[in-house]
């Protein structure tokens, strides 16, 4: 059995959901969830917000320039709980980072 590298979450980070896994909104639950292999993840509203621009195109820092504007926050407050949150869901396996494919070595 190999180890899994532990994918670290930062500002230029380009999270997208793996293969596998869906974020969408669910009639049935009226939520938004996270269908990812025997899971199911609803996640909070200020998540869904978050979890709504990922797209497998945007930098982290991206995502908090956009929600700072959108919400009048601070963008270092925003910035540690978009990282918090995406590191959270990359140590789960329900996020991945492709700024940096398997196998390529990150400068």
């Amino acid at each position: 059995m190999t180890a899994r590298t532990r994918t670290a979450i930062d500002e230029s980070s380009v999270p997208r959901f793996p293969r596998g896994t869906r974020f969408r909104f669910d009639a049935t639950r009226q939520a938004w969830v996270i269908l990812a292999p025997e899971r199911l993840i609803m996640p909070d509203e200020i998540a869904v917000e978050v979890l709504k621009l990922v797209d497998g195109g945007r930098t982290v820092a991206v995502m908090a320039d956009e929600l700072s504007a959108r919400f009048g926050a601070p963008r270092p407050e925003v910035l540690g709980d978009i990282l918090s949150l995406l590191q959270e869901l990359a140590d789960d396996t329900v996020l991945e980072d492709t700024s940096h494919r398997a196998g390529s070595n990150p400068p």
